[in-house]
């Protein structure tokens, strides 16, 4: 895959504009792709989204957990080439599939990971340049090679076989920028976002999965329901995903420790999701944190202790208004 090699790390500081159009390889994310005549129901009884409801034409988020309600992957589901694709960080897929697999074979179902290249197409100008592909209006559409699928107002995601993705990007006019663009989108969107040093840590409601609609409370039975149910309506949810901005003087290492004042100690709060730095050394982050931290709290990143850091407003609430 040669034509990866055109995609550059974008240079922005915090108060840059993002470019209009921009087009990333995600090369750290995957998909599942799942087929046959029992994926459906099977889907069903595995994840917290309603796969029976969703349409053709959306996506969603899920959860997929274990019997505890631990988490081993969140991912975007949708339609895809005639079957289901559960689109997630590449990092998580081995241990999913052996997880989702595991009673597949009492059913009329396959489930493997895709060969399909994800390319993120970011900025203003993102719709018209899908709306430019295809003549459907709909927020997942099927294209040459593969689908799209809308992820926000300014971000488009298209999943395609590497031919079609070589073409696309050998014909764009879209400005070529690594996926660490697509990150920052994501933090600034507060997306539910796990890695794999994270995986069997969390419950579904700690990575904010509920409130981008993620979870269904009304579909029935699924592998940890019982435990995603108690901490809604018990109350057991002590976490939940927040957007953190403070200064970096160097990259942030991966799986970062943040730590929170308590006094005139500090204490370990969570582990950085995910991360970007700016090149003027403002920086964001995505981390699972107690739900309970005052608005103005006092956090640090363990390994730069000279910078403070401060809670950054989400754009979705966290209220259960149900």
């Amino acid at each position: 895959m040669d034509w990866q090699k055109d995609f550059a790390v974008l240079d922005l500081a915090s108060t840059d504009p993002k470019p209009e159009l921009a087009i990333a390889p995600l090369t750290s994310w995957g998909a599942i792709a799942i087929t046959g005549d029992d994926k459906k129901s099977y889907l069903q009884g595995q994840v917290t989204c309603d796969v029976v409801t969703l349409d053709a034409q959306s996506s969603t988020f899920g959860a997929h957990c274990d019997a505890k309600g631990k988490v081993w992957s969140v991912f975007r589901f949708f339609h895809h080439n005639g079957g289901y694709a559960m689109f997630q960080p590449k990092s998580l897929i081995e241990k999913e599939l052996a997880e989702l697999k595991k009673y597949a074979i009492f059913s009329k179902v396959e489930i493997t990971e895709s060969s399909d290249i994800a390319l993120g197409v970011m900025g203003t100008q993102a719709q018209s340049f899908i709306d430019s592909m295809t003549d459907s209006d709909d927020d997942v559409r099927p294209v040459e090679g593969g689908s799209a699928i809308k992820i926000d107002a300014q971000r488009w995601l298209l999943l395609l076989t590497n031919t079609a993705a070589e073409t696309l990007i050998s014909s764009t006019q879209a400005v070529k920028v690594a996926e660490s663009l697509w990150t920052l989108f994501d933090i600034q969107a507060g997306t539910p976002l796990l890695n794999a040093e994270q995986q069997i840590e969390h419950i579904p409601q700690a990575l904010n999965v509920q409130a981008v609609d993620g979870i269904s409370f009304s579909k029935g039975c699924y592998t940890g329901q019982e435990t995603v149910a108690r901490a809604k309506y018990r109350g057991m949810n002590k976490r939940a995903l927040f957007i953190v901005e403070g200064n970096a003087a160097a990259d942030i290492e991966h799986n970062a420790e943040l730590e929170r004042a308590v006094g005139e100690n500090w204490r370990s709060a969570g582990k950085v999701l995910a991360s970007y730095r700016f090149s003027d050394d403002k920086a964001l982050a995505l981390v699972v944190l107690p739900n309970n931290l005052d608005d103005d709290v006092q956090l640090r990143l363990k390994d730069q202790t000279d910078h403070m850091w401060t809670l950054s407003p989400l754009p979705y609430s966290l209220e259960d208004n149900e």
